[in-house]
């Protein structure tokens, strides 16, 4: 008896959760903002020693065909000559401290169709305040602070081009290289300080040294401040001969949220059609264990975030580390005993590699559309979303950290007729990218679709015909001096050789 009214109270409370469910939705229309160019991770030392050489992270993360479709590889421009093996004397490296260390990862990277650039840490220590390739942050009230001397202006880019000629010479053609690694932050290590003036200096009056000649793809990428702080971006934009120099502004997002500092710094760069890339932060890197689930949203979260704030490129830390995408086998020192992290088998896909393919395998490529909810966007929210428009086809993400499931009542800007839905909800592997697909009467603008607790999704529709026409439509209309692919996209950033279209009529490029 007790088991039959157990049963009869299950029914109803299904019944109840049925008629009472949760329901948020959420109006997609086609406003275009930017072009997505991709994702990736820094190849350089530390977890991918000996440095750099071990080629299998970017064999599990790289391309169309990999599980997790990264394309974009960060890689350190040591402060070397022609690729001569330096062991600084700030470090103690258990292997050459040089630019030949990337070059096998870079070569694979560049097979697979993906892009890599370069960041110097430090220019040669000769052109510097200090002598020395090391920031120069120590206790001693007298150190230096090691700026690039500006009698060394000059001599900058001459050096990147060496590097290019190198990388060249490997086999590899670099797609970019930066100005510096974090000018703001006065580091102990391999480092170099600029304030935004010398940066505009330098770029202003000397980046036209870069060989775009010899090397006619090379783009250049403005220094990499800490917490992205829009003063170095913006001190180069408005001046109108560094802004031609400058293709891509870039900053890390260190002690501040991407809809902060980077979002700001966005603004002018979408003005003056620059592409907009963070290309460096970890978080929730603990020492003794992986990032629990509800950590893995939040990183999912900043990726979120970080599209909502204008980017168009995403670069995390190291790519293999316990707290990244690929394990190391390592073990670590607590309490005087050694210990291996559980879940962290070298060269094996870890949670993170499957959270970052949300976006690496289904957004590079797309264009970010206009979302409106009752969902408020901050860096606070619990929940999240974003839309994107690829092709034929329109991609929805959503991330709940509640433990409340919901359904998404969503609004389309054009009649979907199949979707599929990817959905990860844990750590476990088998709880991450399963796939089902969303099936519909008839093709429809409104759709409604299941999101999880504590979930990460990413909803995609496959647009009916009707719906591929109105998106051709757009970019039919004389007057409309954007700029579109054929397959719709609104061009914001600068174009490949190809046929295109602009005020209603085809343009070659």
């Amino acid at each position: 008896m007790k088991t039959r009214k157990a049963l009869i109270f299950l029914y109803l409370l299904t019944v109840v959760t049925a008629v009472y469910a949760k329901t948020l939705t959420i109006v997609v229309n086609d406003t275009r903002y930017q072009r997505i160019t991709g994702f990736g991770a820094a190849c350089c030392d530390g977890a991918m020693c000996p440095y750099a050489t071990d080629t299998q992270p970017v064999k599990l993360l790289y391309g169309p065909t990999s599980k997790i479709g990264l394309n974009i590889m960060r890689m350190e421009i040591s402060p070397n000559f022609e690729g001569d093996i330096i062991i600084p004397e700030w470090g103690n490296y258990d292997s050459p401290y040089d630019w030949q260390g990337s070059v096998p990862s870079a070569k694979i990277v560049k097979q697979r169709g993906g892009i890599v650039f370069g960041t110097p840490w430090s220019p040669p220590g000769e052109y510097k305040t200090n002598g020395s390739a090391s920031g120069g942050n120590t206790e001693d009230a007298n150190a230096v602070r090691a700026e690039l001397r500006e009698d060394c202006y000059e001599k900058f880019f001459p050096w990147m081009n060496t590097f290019l000629k190198y990388m060249k010479s490997k086999g590899v053609a670099v797609d970019a290289v930066s100005v510096q690694n974090e000018p703001d932050w006065w580091v102990s290590y391999s480092g170099c300080l600029y304030t935004p003036e010398q940066q505009l200096k330098l770029v202003k009056n000397y980046a036209h040294l870069l060989d775009r000649e010899k090397y006619p793809n090379v783009r250049l990428i403005s220094a990499e401040p800490l917490g992205f702080d829009p003063k170095y971006s913006d001190m180069l934009l408005k001046d109108a001969t560094a802004r031609d120099q400058i293709d891509i502004i870039a900053g890390h997002i260190y002690g501040h949220p991407p809809l902060g500092n980077l979002k700001n710094a966005a603004v002018l760069a979408s003005k003056y059609g620059k592409e907009v890339w963070m290309t460096e932060h970890s978080s929730t890197d603990h020492i003794d264990h992986l990032p629990t689930w509800h950590e893995q949203l939040i990183f999912a979260e900043e990726l979120n975030e970080c599209m909502l704030a204008g980017c168009t490129g995403y670069i995390y830390w190291y790519m293999r580390a316990h707290w990244a995408f690929v394990g190391t086998g390592e073990q670590v020192e607590i309490d005087g005993k050694k210990i291996t992290i559980p879940g962290n088998t070298k060269n094996k896909l870890l949670p993170r590699a499957y959270v970052m393919s949300h976006f690496s395998k289904h957004v590079t490529g797309s264009t970010r559309i206009a979302t409106k909810s009752t969902i408020a966007v901050s860096t606070e929210a619990a929940i999240e979303t974003s839309a994107y428009i690829k092709g034929d086809s329109i991609i929805v993400m959503a991330i709940d950290t509640t433990a409340t499931a919901y359904d998404l009542k969503l609004k389309l800007p054009y009649k979907v007729q199949s979707g599929t839905h990817l959905l990860s909800t844990g750590n476990e592997t088998a709880n991450l990218c399963q796939t089902s697909p969303i099936s519909l009467d008839e093709p429809t603008q409104e759709v409604i679709v299941s999101m999880p607790a504590r979930s990460l999704n990413t909803y995609i529709f496959m647009m009916a015909p009707t719906g591929i026409i109105d998106v051709k439509n757009k970019m039919d209309v004389k007057g409309d001096d954007n700029l579109y692919d054929l397959s719709g996209r609104r061009m914001l950033n600068g174009q490949k050789k190809g046929i295109y279209i602009r005020n209603g009529k085809k343009v070659l490029y």
